[in-house]
């Protein structure tokens, strides 16, 4: 599902030598006397609700409107990239040195845990000096000949950004369906290879979510076609291979334009499931996969504020759902009446325990709970019998893994945390016993037990206690001198959990303590912990940040000359709102492809995401939901003050926040504030949302921002 999330950059995942610097020797840099550039000025009226809101850079949205003759919006963007190049030119050689540290510790010649599915060994390897990988699989056993489905190296040579998805492996293990975007809209074509003869079919179906379901034909597919204006995912086609994907038959049309809808096959290979899914309410649909030419039956009725996921077994389906329970349930129902009304309850709901998702197997349920914030997996017998699996660290992240082996009695889960590298661990489940089958590699060593974790609760100002995970290299004192980095979401339930990042290293080596704040509109603390986070309670995101902030300081981890906070997409929401209502408690922050432009955006439904949204930001045409959106959107309150350093980037090519939001922000931002202190937009002109598509080039995005922050706090190297 499209949301406005993005994998934060910070907490994706490495080694440096470097010694904690001493604090009292740091100055900040000189920065150069370079003129910003001016946006043109060219007022726009909005009105409604008998308000009107004059906005002198709404022309910025042309080249999303009219394309790439939109030469003025370009030039703009340009002329911003090349000031930042100017004020940032003084680290370059800095910016160098740091993507070869972080570059180097990443092991280049590596494989991921293979999977096992239908009698074959799948898994993925990177080779030295290429920036993507060789999908592969071994038939029977490891030792077998490698068979390489897919060598993404090769497909993405001479393209500036390439995206694979969706790989799906036909029952007959004949034929594989994988999505490709070159462009990163995420508007990924649909192609078949045949595995035997190695020929990929003319059969290409573009505009798509990139994902298909097999029939067991092995000649049937289901897919998801998108709207290519506002991106939705609109309609659910079958194609026959052979045949024009023009011609391809409409098997459900969801006319609920906030709800997403995908397809999928069931674990067991029996269904094939339609989802439509919106933040409060969801249906699936389903056929026998043995009939692709049958039509698509209700599970169960769509009904307000229900939210259901299913999940079939040999005799039963399960279901997880917050129907009459507010942190969900587990619920199961026979094959033949699936229907609400045949539910009957398993496990109940629990106030202090979120049940978040499932998996099965033939002869167990594996449930992913969480509990004070933090996953427990819980394991259900067919004897109804059922135990934990727990951890021991104070703070961690944790969850089940690809398990698509459906008779199976091994359960691949992963494990990391602030200190320990990404694990990935086979559990035996009628053992009981789990054996560790990967750890991230950190080239060049890496030792946990440099470093120290911790977890400590901020109290919001109606009293809620925040929690805060914390990273540093031992030897950091509480006196306030050191630098801390502060993270955080907070939109759409998205628990923001503690992950090991090898590229974090390099601010921890260098003095640098890491936080992230799990705040209100996440769901780490519950159901709850969302829905006093979203429509009219969003802005307790933004004061539990700001409170998570105020403690630190408080605590003397760190002080405000010293503290900085970082958010993206609706986490860039997070960031303008905090730098509007507590601009000095912070000397710099990074803002990744933020969504700013709250009102304007949510009354445009031709701007993709919109209409999915309503039920996370309100409908601003309702004129409660729009005074309270204007309270809080970063972009309508931009005030003649002081803000904080800044560094904001965008892609000209997003199709999650669309560049004109941080480029009008940022236009504004200049014109009002009333500081000296820098203010920077970065405009990736080639890719979108998520950055580069390469495993090391996101790695220079990661040195600017480091170089930033190191600018500030005067380390030079």
């Amino acid at each position: 599902m499209m949301k406005r999330i993005l994998p934060s950059l910070i907490l994706l995942g490495a080694f440096s030598a470097c010694n904690n610097p001493k604090r009292e020797e740091m100055k900040p840099i000189k920065w150069p006397n370079a003129k910003p550039p001016i946006a043109e000025i060219n007022p726009h009226k909005r009105i409604i609700h008998g308000d009107t809101v004059v906005d002198n850079y709404y022309w910025m949205i042309d080249y999303f409107k009219k394309g790439p003759d939109s030469t003025k919006v370009v030039d703009y963007l340009k002329a911003e990239n090349k000031y930042l190049d100017t004020m940032m030119k003084g680290t370059e050689t800095f910016q160098t040195d740091l993507f070869k540290e972080m570059k180097a510790r990443i092991k280049e010649k590596d494989e991921s845990v293979p999977v096992f599915k239908n009698g074959y060994f799948y898994y993925t390897r990177t080779e030295d000096g290429q920036q993507y990988y060789k999908y592969s699989r071994k038939k029977g056993s490891l030792n077998a000949k490698e068979e390489i489905l897919l060598d993404v190296d090769a497909l993405a040579k001479d393209h500036s950004y390439y995206s694979a998805t969706g790989f799906s492996v036909s029952p007959d293990n004949k034929l594989l369906a994988f999505g490709i975007d070159k462009v990163s809209r995420r508007q990924y074509t649909i192609q078949v290879k045949n595995l035997e003869t190695g020929e990929i079919y003319k059969d290409a179906i573009t505009n798509t979510e990139g994902s298909v379901a097999w029939a067991n034909d092995n000649r049937t597919l289901f897919y998801t076609s998108k709207n290519p204006v506002t991106l939705l995912s609109e309609k659910i086609k079958k194609h026959v291979l052979g045949t024009d994907a023009k011609a391809d038959v409409v098997v459900y049309d969801e006319k609920d334009n906030s709800n997403y809808i995908g397809v999928m096959k069931s674990k067991n290979g029996k269904y094939i499931f339609i989802g439509s899914q919106g933040t409060l309410t969801s249906e699936y649909r389903m056929i026998d996969a043995d009939h692709p030419e049958a039509s698509f039956k209700v599970f169960s009725p769509r009904f307000k504020d229900v939210l259901y996921d299913v999940l079939p077994v040999e005799d039963k389906f399960y279901i997880v759902t917050n129907w009459n329970a507010k942190n969900f349930r587990l619920m199961e129902c026979p094959l033949d009446k699936t229907a609400k009304e045949n539910w009957k309850e398993v496990i109940p709901n629990r106030k202090d325990v979120l049940l978040e998702n499932g998996e099965e197997f033939k002869d167990y349920l594996v449930l992913s709970e969480r509990k004070n914030g933090l996953t427990e997996l819980r394991v259900l017998k067919k004897d109804g019998s059922d135990y934990y699996i727990k951890f021991d660290e104070p703070v961690y992240a944790a969850g089940i893994g690809s398990n698509p082996e459906y008779t199976g009695k091994m359960m691949r889960y992963s494990y990391t945390s602030l200190t320990t590298p990404n694990s990935t661990y086979d559990y035996d489940l009628e053992k009981k016993d789990k054996k560790l089958m990967k750890q991230q590699e950190v080239v060049g060593g890496y030792n946990p037990d440099d470093y120290a974790s911790e977890r400590v609760f901020a109290t919001a100002k109606d009293g809620t206690k925040i929690p805060i995970a914390l990273v540093y290299k031992k030897g950091f004192e509480k006196n306030g001198n050191a630098p801390l980095l502060l993270y955080a979401y907070g939109s759409y339930g998205a628990s923001t959990d503690a992950t090991f990042s090898s590229p974090r290293l390099s601010l921890l080596n260098r003095g640098f303590v890491f936080a992230i704040a799990n705040i209100r509109g996440g769901q780490e603390m519950g159901r709850q912990w969302y829905e006093d986070g979203k429509l009219m309670k969003k802005k307790n995101t933004f004061t539990d940040f700001i409170a998570a902030g105020e403690y630190l300081v408080n605590q003397k981890y760190t002080s405000k000359g010293h503290l900085y906070a970082n958010g993206g997409s609706a986490g860039g929401l997070l960031m303008g709102a905090v730098i509007n209502l507590a601009p000095d408690l912070w000397n710099g922050v990074i803002a990744d492809v933020p969504f700013v432009d709250v009102i304007n955006t949510m009354l445009d439904e031709s701007i993709p995401l919109t209409t999915n949204e309503f039920d996370e930001w309100g409908n601003p045409k309702k004129k409660d939901a729009y005074d309270y959106m204007k309270s809080y959107s970063p972009y309508e309150n931009v005030e003649k003050k002081a803000y904080p350093n800044m560094l904001v980037t965008t892609g000209l090519h997003d199709s999650q926040v669309q560049y004109f939001e941080p480029a009008k922000w940022v236009a504004k931002l200049r014109a009002m504030k009333t500081d000296k202190n820098v203010l920077l937009l970065k405009t990736n002109m080639d890719f979108g949302h998520g950055g580069a598509s390469g495993r090391f080039d996101y790695l220079k995005d990661v040195s600017l921002r480091w170089a930033f922050l190191f600018s500030l706090e005067g380390i030079e190297k």
